[in-house]
C-alpha cells in the first residue's frame, strides 16, 4: 500500500478554485448552458491531468426550464401578487383561476377544484438522529460512538435541519388525490423565508401545476383564508422536452485491473457552489492527486465519474450503471464525494455560519475492513462532526448520487452533506466549508489507497462487525 504522498494532494486554493470557476458560469441545471460548459470543463481536466480513456457517455433526460412564475390572490383587502417559483416538472398553466383552501390532513375535501394551500416544513432532527435510525445509539451507545466522531461534543444536543419535508419528493401527492387543481406549497419555518426550492427533482412529470411561496408570505395566505374567500390566479409556464446530456469519464491504470470507481455529479439545482460545484471539485482533487503517482502505487484501475442528471432523478448515475455491467462486476469499491459545507443558523433574522462544517454523513457498506478504513480516515485527519452511517439507514440506498452502486452489489463509501440550504438559491460560495476541502480529498485518498491488494471478490466477501 503506498503512503500518502503529501507533495501531491491539491491545496484548498487549487480546489476552491475549481468551484468558483464552475459556480461563475451560473444556474447548472441539465442541459442549460452553464452545465453543457461544466461538461466541457470537466472533459478538458481529466484530459489535462493524462487520464486515459477520456470521454462523453450520452444521458437522455427531461429538460425544464421556468419561464414565467406567478401567483396573484385576491380578497377583500385588495388584490396581491405574491413572489413564487414553480414546481420543477409541475403541469404548465398560462392563467388558472380558482380560489385558494388551506390543506389539513383531516379534511382533505376542502381542497376540491381549488388551489391547495399546504405547509410544507423542513424535517428538523437531532443531528445524531441517523445512529438511532440505524439502531447504533441509546443501549448501542459504544457502537454508536465508535460511528461517531464529535471529540469537540459539537453534535451533542444539536439539532439538524434537513433539506426535505417529510413527504420528500412526494409533496403534491395528496392534494392531488383529494381534487385540488392546483398547489401553494408555503415553505414555513424555512432559514432565510426563501422560495427559491427546487424540489422535487426527480424529473417526473406532474399532472398539477404548482408553486413554491415563502413562510412569510403563506401566513399572511393563511390569515387570509380564515377571514374570508380568496381567489387566486396561478401561472406556471416552462419548456419540457427530452434532451441528452453527458457524463463525464475517464480512468488511470493501477497495480491491477479490478476498479475503484470515483464520482460525483456536475449538474445542480442553481449556480449551486455547495450542490454540486464542491463535489466536481473533490473528484478533480482525486484525479489530480492520483494522476501524479506511477501505475503500480495506485491500488486498482480508476474510473473517474461526473454524472449528468443529479437533478433529474439521478440520471447519469442509472445510465452509468446499466451501460457498464462490466466495470461494476469487478468494482472493489465506489467512492461518491458530495457537498462540502458550513453550517448556517438564523441569529436576528439573518443567515449567519455557525463554525462548524455540516454534519458529515459517510455511508459505508456494511464490510469490517471497509468500516474500520473509513474511521482510520477520519480520525486521521480529525474529521469532526462525522457519522459512519450503514447505506440503508434512510431506506433503500444512500440519499446520494451514489446510491444506487448499492442495489447493483458495488461496496460504497458516500460522503455527504445534508444542509437545509442544498436546493436553494442561497447556496452561493460563502456555504463552502472551505476548511474540509482538504481533509476530505486526504481522507477518501486513504480509503481508496486501504483497497491496494483486496480484490473485488474478496472485499465482497468480508463480513459487517457484530
Amino acid at each position: 500500500m503506498s503512503t500518502l504522498q503529501e507533495a501531491f494532494v491539491p491545496d484548498e486554493r487549487t480546489i476552491f478554485d475549481w468551484i468558483e470557476t464552475i459556480f461563475a458560469r451560473g444556474v447548472r441545471r441539465p442541459g442549460y448552458a452553464a452545465d453543457r460548459w461544466a461538461e466541457k470543463f470537466c472533459l478538458e481536466q481529466f484530459r489535462q491531468l493524462g487520464l486515459e480513456h477520456v470521454c462523453l457517455e450520452p444521458v437522455t433526460l427531461p429538460y425544464w426550464q421556468p419561464l414565467e412564475s406567478a401567483l396573484i390572490v385576491r380578497a377583500d383587502v385588495g388584490e396581491w401578487r405574491v413572489p413564487c417559483f414553480s414546481l420543477p416538472h409541475s403541469a404548465p398553466t398560462d392563467g388558472l383561476e380558482a380560489p385558494l383552501a388551506r390543506w389539513r390532513d383531516e379534511t382533505p375535501n376542502a381542497v376540491r377544484d381549488a388551489f391547495a394551500l399546504v405547509d410544507v416544513p423542513l424535517m428538523r432532527s437531532p443531528a445524531d438522529f441517523p445512529l438511532l435510525l440505524a439502531g447504533l445509539g441509546a443501549a448501542g451507545e459504544t457502537h454508536a460512538g465508535w460511528r461517531r466522531y464529535d471529540p469537540g461534543g459539537t453534535l451533542a444536543g444539536a439539532n439538524q435541519v434537513l433539506p426535505f419535508s417529510r413527504q420528500i419528493m412526494a409533496v403534491m401527492d395528496a392534494p392531488l388525490a383529494a381534487g385540488a387543481v392546483g398547489f401553494v406549497g408555503v415553505l414555513s419555518d424555512y432559514p432565510g423565508d426563501s422560495y427559491q426550492y427546487y424540489v422535487p427533482y426527480d424529473g417526473v412529470a406532474r399532472a398539477l401545476p404548482g408553486v413554491w411561496i415563502s413562510g412569510s408570505d403563506g401566513a399572511r395566505l393563511r390569515r387570509l383564508c380564515d377571514e374570508g374567500r380568496v381567489q387566486g390566479t396561478l401561472v406556471s409556464r416552462a419548456l419540457r422536452h427530452d434532451i441528452t446530456s453527458y457524463n463525464v469519464v475517464g480512468e488511470l491504470p493501477g497495480a491491477d485491473d479490478d476498479s475503484v470507481i470515483i464520482g460525483s455529479h456536475h449538474d445542480g439545482p442553481w449556480a449551486s457552489a455547495v450542490e454540486d460545484a464542491s463535489g466536481v471539485a473533490l473528484v478533480l482533487a482525486q484525479a489530480t492527486y492520483w494522476s501524479r503517482l506511477p501505475p503500480a502505487e495506485r491500488p486498482h484501475r480508476l474510473v473517474f465519474l461526473l454524472n449528468a442528471g443529479h437533478m433529474a432523478g439521478g440520471a447519469g448515475v442509472h445510465a452509468f450503471i446499466d451501460r457498464h455491467g462490466a466495470v461494476l462486476a469487478r468494482a472493489v469499491l465506489e467512492v461518491h464525494l458530495e457537498h462540502a459545507a458550513n453550517e448556517m443558523v438564523e441569529r436576528d433574522g439573518s443567515l449567519v455560519a455557525s463554525g462548524h462544517p455540516e454534519p458529515r454523513w459517510w455511508f459505508t457498506s456494511r464490510l469490517a475492513p471497509l468500516e474500520a478504513s473509513v474511521r482510520e480516515a477520519i480520525v486521521a485527519e480529525q474529521l469532526e462532526r462525522s457519522l459512519i452511517l450503514p447505506p440503508e439507514v434512510f431506506g433503500p440506498i444512500p440519499t446520494t448520487d451514489g446510491g444506487p452502486f448499492h442495489l447493483a452489489g458495488v461496496p460504497l463509501v458516500n460522503f455527504l452533506t445534508a444542509p437545509f440550504y442544498l436546493f436553494d438559491a442561497m447556496d452561493t460560495l460563502d456555504k463552502v466549508h472551505r476548511q474540509s476541502l482538504v481533509p476530505v480529498t486526504r481522507a477518501a485518498i486513504r480509503i481508496i489507497a486501504s483497497t491496494h491488494g483486496v480484490s473485488a471478490a474478496a472485499m465482497r466477501a468480508e463480513k459487517a462487525p457484530g
